[in-house]
């Protein structure tokens, strides 16, 4: 399906650094419960992510991922997603996170 150009200009990617990592074992895939970073301008938010093939808790600390922060707030069980982590989905749900290659502001938009 395509989509226009303005359709793409409403979802807003920004770039984030994550400061806190928690297992969510109550989640009915394994997860990892976020606490991301997004500048002064978004704040921090939270996030459930499907990560844990790949990633372990003290590697996700301080990266700098990319998340859609203007999607409606999502309850998964007891815990509120505030933003959509997003990643390269692979096989059986190997996922691959999208991150910038170099350290920047967080909050800076994907475009």
């Amino acid at each position: 399906m395509e989509i226009s150009w303005a359709d793409f200009e409403k979802t807003e990617m920004r770039v984030g650094t994550v400061i806190e990592v928690n297992d969510f074992p109550e989640a009915r895939k394994p997860a990892y419960q976020l606490t991301i970073d997004f500048g002064t301008a978004i704040g921090i938010r939270k996030s459930s992510a499907q990560i844990t093939k790949r990633y372990a808790k003290v590697d996700l600390l301080n990266r700098q991922i990319v998340a859609v922060v203007n999607f409606p707030k999502k309850q998964i069980g007891k815990f509120m997603s505030e933003c959509l982590v997003l990643g390269a989905v692979g096989e059986e749900g190997d996922v691959v996170l999208l991150s910038p290659d170099f350290r920047v502001e967080n909050g800076l938009r994907i475009a």
